[in-house]
């Protein structure tokens, strides 16, 4: 067949991606084989792809085809999450279009409304993943609200609760005014630069006299909220105040002095105005002195009555803000203003400024569940990569809090609680069950031969149980997506009575669990990481994955976090279209190391691109050669050669790929790939007479041996041209794909070929550079003369250094040769007869040169060798690897002053 000249990308994705999926190649079932499973961080039905998604779906699909090609059974689970705050957001915007209040509508209605977007809208990103290449199971697509899954998540809820680790309390709590819902500590984000704000310096009058004291505050619409002021006990500037009185600004409120070991005497002005209401530390101080609590905030951030000026009822916060400083300022009591740097919390999902608020809520106490899932990462049960994030974990874990994980939504998992007339809560899977927790509550233990029927003509409390209005925080279904994906949950799994999942009782589940790798990136560590490992060892005692790889933040070339606010941010899909989702995946992959932020440049997918085109005109060179029968002696090294090298880098990409270092495995790759194959490989087999341009069979059919592992080696990074060209390297089936081929084994490298090799190339890079400095045609045939005691070691390599540096003759001397334009490789001197006479001067000050940079070379190398850190630290074969350095070194420096001294 024809071969086009230029590879397009646009002509084949479509066309492998369909077939792939025709023959089922990601489809995974349990059977004989090891199982590979990665089960996807599920995106938010509201998302589209964005750049983190491009850098997150393709590690994942590099680690599950390198897996498929090993032989396992390989099992990517995708799916999508309901993503509670964001979608209502999302409803109740497509709502507000169409002229409809969320507030008009029944919560049947609201719901309706939700499903329709969902069916709309919420498949999207997962459609675009397939342009990505991405090869998860499409079968196996789950969402945090389908029917079983929605079942899995009540139930491990009432679980919770019946084993007394879920309760409801009052407590302050993180409130999102626009969203209008609690948040949890981890839902509260903070800009990494922080934010700029004004600290109001407020006078407090003393009741009763002229003097007043001053209070720094950063939030002066909350004074009237105001019910103490505090100091430290150990204060000698306000001892001989506590027990007073001073009136609140502006209301005149009168409010005790109190001495409390909380406030910092360095801090500020010392003094510390009390709102109880408004932020977690005051109401504890609250708590302490028996103070009331003035709430004067409204659910959407406006104030209420309580704040007792009329002029600001109804208004926002931030405006109020505005005429608080204007009234201080007007009526005298605003002291100074400061501007300043400091941290404040915003909703992760709608980016609206965190309020403490008091409210009644749902709160999974962490503590006593969290021990285990601690000493899983510790122990390395579950290994975290980099490691340096243990660290990060372990302070988490160690200061964890209780979660609040009530949400005053209505698209989620509504909260499987009902409450009587009295307020007493009824935790059960369904309403029936909460009527039968009700019954015996009412009736005691003999009731349970009572039908409902007659109990709800005897109780007309029974018609009035109402089921809690709020739902739960996403994260409380999501942390059992390991086990939800595979059903762990359904009845015949889960052991209600011991609170357990029954792995054995599942096949999926005993098959695939636990899994092999979670790939995520590091902000999500505690929102759902440390939680999918707190639910793997709380049912099914064991870890939910053995890996963890925590991949860095999509950032530009400024280091800022890319975003559509930003503009920063380029369309992934567009980037596609572009350059090809071969060109993007590599771009994505070149700098993004481990943990480490990537810094994306577009250029970087444009060397993708390159990278693609350099593959596919390899390919298109080695079609073109015309094949005779026999076998050419003169091939033999570079076969030897490229052999071991294939094999050496083989060993090389599998510790990389075992300590997860994606990057720079492909980096090894492409350098194979582009230098010793295409430049150097190529080079050495291609037929010198290009006008036949005819090549051994023998030659010829290793040559596809090896083009074809290496297509397989680099098939993990771009699926889609190696496809392509794996199907033109030779006739094959359909069903004959690189997809499901089998990943190589490299032999044992020969380190001896190898290091000659190195040192061939050396040589004809060295010979080229003396010609192009000199002027003298590429072509042109030159002498060279070799001093050397290993005169053997060049023969195998002998007619390939003759062919590529375009020589007439290789001779071994015993002694220099005057005129010739030298140079040393290793240990041995090398002179080429050019017909350019040489400049001793000019030779003598190269010499010279050379000579120091070589000492300065071994200086280094022996401050390395000297350090008794890196010796113990560094593998034995790094260290046995700067040892020859440092003899190969001495060596060659021992040649050039040699070489001077004859000059000289």
């Amino acid at each position: 067949m024809e071969i086009p000249k230029r590879y397009d990308p646009k002509a084949i994705e479509d066309k492998w991606y369909a077939q792939w999926l025709k023959q089922k190649f990601f489809r995974s079932t349990p059977d004989h084989r090891k199982p590979y499973t990665i089960v996807i961080p599920p995106p938010n039905i509201t998302g589209v792809l964005h750049m983190g998604h491009m850098l997150n779906n393709t590690i994942q699909d590099v680690l599950i085809r390198k897996a498929r090609l090993q032989g396992y059974n390989a099992c990517w689970v995708p799916g999508t999450d309901h993503a509670s705050i964001a979608t209502e957001a999302k409803v109740v915007a497509m709502l507000r279009e169409k002229g409809i209040k969320k507030s008009d509508l029944s919560r049947e209605e609201f719901m309706n409304h939700a499903w329709e977007w969902k069916r709309k809208y919420g498949g999207i990103i997962l459609e675009q993943l397939k342009k990505l290449g991405a090869s998860v199971d499409w079968e196996r697509v789950h969402f945090t609200m389908d029917d079983g899954y929605c079942k899995a998540v009540i139930r491990v809820f009432v679980d919770l609760y019946r084993k007394g680790h879920i309760y409801r309390g009052l407590r302050m709590i993180n409130w999102d005014c626009e969203a209008q819902t609690a948040l949890s500590n981890e839902e509260v984000v903070y800009a990494e630069e922080g934010e700029k704000s004004f600290l109001y310096h407020v006078k407090y009058r003393l009741r009763d006299t002229e003097d007043y004291l001053i209070i720094a505050t950063q939030r002066p619409e909350t004074i009237m909220g105001d019910t103490a002021v505090a100091v430290n006990p150990h204060d000698e500037r306000y001892s001989h105040l506590i027990g007073k009185t001073v009136l609140v600004p502006m209301i005149n409120r009168p409010v005790p002095v109190i001495a409390d070991n909380y406030v910092e005497k360095e801090f500020g002005t010392g003094c510390l105005k009390v709102t109880p209401a408004h932020d977690q530390n005051d109401y504890e101080i609250g708590l302490r002195h028996n103070l009331p609590v003035i709430d004067t905030l409204n659910p959407d951030g406006t104030l209420n009555e309580k704040c007792e000026i009329a002029e600001y009822i109804g208004k926002d916060r931030f405006e109020v803000r505005q005429l608080v400083v204007e009234r201080l300022r007007a009526e005298n009591l605003l002291v100074k203003e400061e501007e300043f740097i400091t941290r404040i919390g915003r909703s992760e999902r709608t980016n609206s400024v965190v309020e403490p608020r008091l409210s009644m809520q749902w709160f999974i106490r962490m503590k006593e569940i969290s021990q285990r899932a601690l000493q899983a990462v510790e122990m390395d049960e579950v290994r975290l990569h980099p490691e340096k994030f243990k660290n990060t974990y372990r302070h988490w874990m160690e200061n964890v809090r209780d979660w609040c994980i009530s949400r005053q939504l209505w698209w989620g998992h509504r909260i499987p609680a009902w409450y009587d007339e009295q307020g007493n809560v009824y935790v059960a899977e369904t309403y029936d069950e909460a009527l039968q927790l009700f019954k015996e509550k009412v009736h005691g233990s003999q009731s349970a031969v009572l039908s409902i029927k007659k109990l709800s003509t005897e109780h007309a409390a029974l018609n009035t149980l109402k089921q809690d209005e709020d739902v739960l925080d996403t994260w409380a279904s999501s942390w059992l997506w390991p086990i939800a994906v595979f059903d762990g949950f359904n009845d015949k799994s889960f052991d209600k009575r011991k609170g357990k999942v029954i792995k054995a009782a599942n096949a999926e589940l005993n098959y695939y669990y636990p899994t092999t790798i979670l790939v995520t990136a590091p902000e999500i560590l505690f929102f759902w990481v440390a939680r999918m490992i707190i639910a793997g060892y709380e049912y099914l005692d064991e870890k939910p994955f053995s890996h963890v790889y925590l991949h860095g933040i999509v950032r530009d070339k400024q280091r800022r976090k890319m975003s559509k606010s930003l503009g920063n941010s380029p369309e992934p899909l567009e980037l596609i279209e572009k350059y090809g989702a071969d060109g993007v995946r590599i771009g994505m992959l070149f700098s993004s190391p481990a943990g480490n932020d990537l810094l994306f440049d577009e250029k970087l997918c444009e060397q993708g691109r390159n990278f693609c085109n350099k593959i596919w005109n390899a390919m298109r060179l080695v079609k073109s050669w015309k094949i005779q029968e026999g076998k050419n002696d003169a091939n033999q090294a570079a076969i030897l050669w490229f052999e071991s090298r294939l094999s050496q880098v083989i060993r090389q990409l599998e510790n990389s790929y075992a300590d997860y270092r994606i990057s720079e495995a492909l980096l090894i790759l492409y350098n194979l790939i582009w230098d010793d194959f295409c430049s150097w490989y190529l080079e050495m087999i291609k037929p010198q007479r290009q006008e036949t341009r005819s090549l051994d069979l023998g030659t010829y059919e290793k040559t596809i041996e090896f083009f074809g592992k290496l297509l397989q080696l680099a098939h993990p990074f771009l699926p889609f041209i190696t496809e392509e060209i794996w199907h033109l390297l030779k006739e094959r089936s359909e069903k004959d794909c690189i997809t499901v081929s089998r990943y190589p084994e490299g032999k044992t490298p020969d380190e001896g070929l190898l290091k000659k090799a190195e040192a061939v190339k050396e040589i004809i890079t060295r010979i080229r550079d003396i010609r192009g400095q000199a002027n003298i045609n590429p072509n042109e045939p030159l002498p060279l003369y070799v001093l050397s005691n290993d005169r053997n070691g060049y023969e195998l390599f002998r007619q390939t250094i003759m062919k590529l540096a375009s020589l007439k003759s290789i001779e071994f001397v015993t002694a220099e040769i005057k005129g010739a334009k030298t140079f040393l490789v290793g240990a041995d001197t090398f002179f080429l007869q050019t017909p350019v006479s040489v400049n001793v001067e000019e030779e003598r000050k190269r010499l010279a040169k050379e000579i120091d940079y070589i000492k300065g070379f071994i200086r280094s190398v022996n401050a390395k060798l000297n350090n008794e850190r890196f010796v113990k630290s560094a593998p034995p074969a790094v260290v046995e690897k700067e040892k020859q350095k440092l003899l190969d070194s001495e060596a060659k420096l021992k040649a050039l002053e040699e070489s001077l001294t004859r000059l000289n």
